[in-house]
This record gives C-alpha cells, sequence and structure tokens, in this order.
C-alpha cells in the first residue's frame, strides 16, 4: 500500500472512531434525558407550584424548595455580579503587572474548585461563627462559586473591545472611567450578559454548597437567618428516600431545574450568535 493509502486508511479509522465515540456519548446523553423527561413530566402537577414539600404519605409540592432557590439565587447572584463585573473590568482595562497575574490565577483556581470544597469553606466561616444554618451562608457559597465565572466572561468580554473605541473617548475629553462605562461596558454588554447568564445556570443545581450552608427547611420560610428549602438539597433528600411519593417530586424538581438550565443556556447561546457570526 502506498503512503497516500496509509494515511487515507489512519484518517478513515479516526473519523470512525470519534464518531462511534461521539455517538455513544449522545447516546449516554440520550438515556439520560428521556428518563428524565419521562419521569419529570409525569410527576408534574398544579400542587407542585402551590403546596410545600409534603411528610411521607402525604400530597404536597415543591412551593417552597422553588422559592427558596429563588431568593438564595438571586442573593447569589446579587453578591457575585458587582464584585465580578468590577474585578473583571479592572482586569481588562487597568491591572498590569505581577499583581494582575496573581488575581488572574487566583480566580483561575477559584474556577475549577470543587463547589464542596466551596461549601466547606463558607459552613467554617459563617455557620460555625453563627452556630446555625442561614439561607444568606448558603447565598454566600452560590456567590463565590459564580463570582470567578462572572470575572472570566467579563475581562474576555472586554478585551475583545477595539482599542480605537477607548482612543476616541479619550480624545473627546473624557475620563477614564466615562470611557468604561459609556463605551467599554456597552460594547461588551453582550458577552458580560451571557457570563452573568452562564453562572445562574452554573450556581442554580448545586447541592453540596447548600448541604453545608443553608441545610434544607421541610415547612415554608422566608427567614434569611434561618435554614430554607431549596431544590437542589429537596432532591437530593427525596430521591433516596424509600417513599413513591417523595421519589416522584425528585424527578419533578429535577426535571424543572433542567429546564431552566436549558433556557439559560439557550438565552446564552443566542446572545454569543451574533458576535460568533461577525468575528
Amino acid at each position: 500500500m502506498s503512503i497516500v493509502g496509509i494515511r487515507r486508511a489512519r484518517n478513515l479509522a479516526v473519523v470512525a472512531l470519534a464518531t462511534l465515540m461521539t455517538a455513544f456519548a449522545l447516546g449516554l446523553l440520550g438515556s439520560v434525558l428521556y428518563t428524565l423527561v419521562g419521569n419529570g413530566i409525569a410527576a408534574l402537577s398544579p400542587t407542585l407550584f402551590t403546596e410545600s414539600t409534603p411528610p411521607p404519605g402525604s400530597d404536597g409540592g415543591l412551593a417552597n424548595a422553588i422559592v427558596g432557590s429563588l431568593i438564595m439565587t438571586g442573593l447569589g447572584l446579587g453578591m457575585a455580579l458587582p464584585l465580578g463585573i468590577l474585578a473583571g473590568t479592572w482586569l481588562a482595562e487597568i491591572g498590569r503587572g505581577p499583581f494582575a497575574d496573581g488575581v488572574r490565577f487566583l480566580n483561575d483556581m477559584l474556577l475549577a474548585a470543587p463547589s464542596i470544597i466551596i461549601g466547606l469553606f463558607i459552613y467554617v466561616v459563617l455557620v460555625v461563627p453563627m452556630r446555625h444554618f442561614s439561607a444568606m451562608a448558603g447565598a454566600a457559597a452560590l456567590a463565590l462559586i459564580a463570582l470567578p465565572i462572572i470575572v472570566r466572561t467579563t475581562e474576555d468580554g472586554l478585551r475583545l473591545v477595539p482599542n480605537p473605541l477607548r482612543e476616541a473617548a479619550a480624545a473627546l475629553g473624557a475620563p477614564r472611567w466615562v470611557a468604561v462605562v459609556k463605551v467599554s461596558w456597552r460594547a461588551a454588554f453582550q458577552p458580560i450578559l451571557t457570563g452573568v447568564l452562564l453562572a445562574v445556570a452554573r450556581i442554580s443545581g448545586e447541592t453540596a454548597p447548600l448541604l453545608f450552608t443553608a441545610l434544607n427547611n421541610q415547612f415554608w420560610s422566608t427567614d434569611l437567618n434561618a435554614p430554607m428549602a431549596n431544590l437542589p438539597v429537596v432532591i437530593f433528600q427525596f430521591a433516596m428516600s424509600p417513599y413513591a411519593d417523595w421519589r416522584d417530586l425528585a424527578w419533578a424538581g429535577a426535571f424543572l431545574i433542567t429546564l431552566a438550565v436549558l433556557g439559560l443556556t439557550i438565552t446564552a447561546r443566542l446572545l454569543t450568535a451574533p458576535r460568533q457570526r461577525t468575528s
């Protein structure tokens, strides 16, 4: 066989192997989604959004867990959003030298840190001194997970802004902060918003940090200084229970989280699509 024939045979083998592995991965993903959607839709009911988590053998829903997740996710995002955008802006517009490199390195480490480590850190810093679990501690853990994502996407988005836009603002006599707010932030609005949506999608399904911080609450509670119900922990607890009605609620909660994450991911993709087409 000639050298060309050998290369073509190798190329065909690699392509066939890659196609097979892709089909295998898609098959696994499809089976998971099929099981989740089938069991999740079957467990949906109007009471799911109107009643709190029930005791075993009773009718109920996930209203308190849904509201608790929304509250803690919103608080976590509220903590991480301003700090993340400002830190990313500093790294992209001002930060230079070893200190900026160190901040960027620490942010990358935090981005790769397991969520259970972050939950344990917040447990030691907030829960142990307060001597009780709380929704505020859970929100702090979620904020610490979302922060590095927002910092990285903000920095990357601002670095895509052409320098002539900044120079034009400076030529018009605009101060540095005005050029950042009026020019750079506006030009990088899409990637920054995409990063925020990806951060929300990341923290909305986190279970391990909330087990160490917010724990759970079987009853309706909006007290930020007390344990609060949330969907990830309810799913974790109900899925392992021997009660069929609790397992049905766990399937329904998992379906809701998957649907929310899918919606946020699709939205982020749609926002980045125009920028990818023009680049």
